[in-house]
């Protein structure tokens, strides 16, 4: 209790002891009512039993991903063994993201037939980036120069047209001296 809330808890105290109320107390000690009350409040404050602090039980979903944590702890730590496994995940978390946006895009894929073709195109696309080919170029070059050749009879054909194929013609490349004086 502080030297204040002792005075106070004094002066009350002698204003009971007097008989006096409220009021004529106040008047004669020339304190507003606001004020009385106020350090009454305090001084219930003061002699209060003090509270333990008691800490919260942990919740359920925090003992499961505890366990979850101390269960799978090698696993977890697996990055620490191997220098060259990266310590998050963000760059797969970066390559996902087309797959979960065209989600939205497959659920119009009315037939099977549209979905696998929707597939094939999806797959062509994403290989020429992975391949760091320019998408536009790449897919006019394939959907003119495909129908021209004979790749039905001689299957092995295929191979000079797949986006990691030595064979495409430069235009399909991303030109990468233009990028950097994109970025720049």
């Amino acid at each position: 209790m502080t030297d204040e809330v002792a005075l106070w808890k004094q002066r009350i105290a002698e204003r009971k002891s007097n008989g006096q109320t409220i009021a004529h107390w106040c008047q004669d000690q020339n304190v507003t009512k606001g004020t009385y009350h106020y350090w009454r409040k305090q001084i219930k404050r003061a002699e209060a039993p003090v509270e333990e602090t008691v800490l919260p039980q942990p919740q359920p979903i925090m003992l499961k991903a505890l366990g979850y944590s101390q269960n799978q702890r090698n696993y977890l730590e697996t990055f620490m063994a191997d220098g060259r496994i990266p310590l998050s995940n963000n760059l797969c978390e970066a390559n996902i993201k087309p797959y979960a946006t065209a989600r939205r895009s497959w659920l119009f894929a009315d037939t099977p037939k549209g979905a696998r073709a929707n597939a094939i195109l999806y797959t062509l696309v994403e290989s020429a980036r992975a391949n760091e080919l320019d998408v536009y170029e790449y897919l006019k070059y394939l959907l003119t120069e495909m129908p021209n050749n004979s790749h039905l009879e001689h299957p092995e054909i295929i191979d000079r047209y797949l986006p990691w194929s030595k064979d495409l013609p430069e235009e399909c490349r991303l030109n990468h001296e233009y990028i950097k004086r994109f970025k720049k």
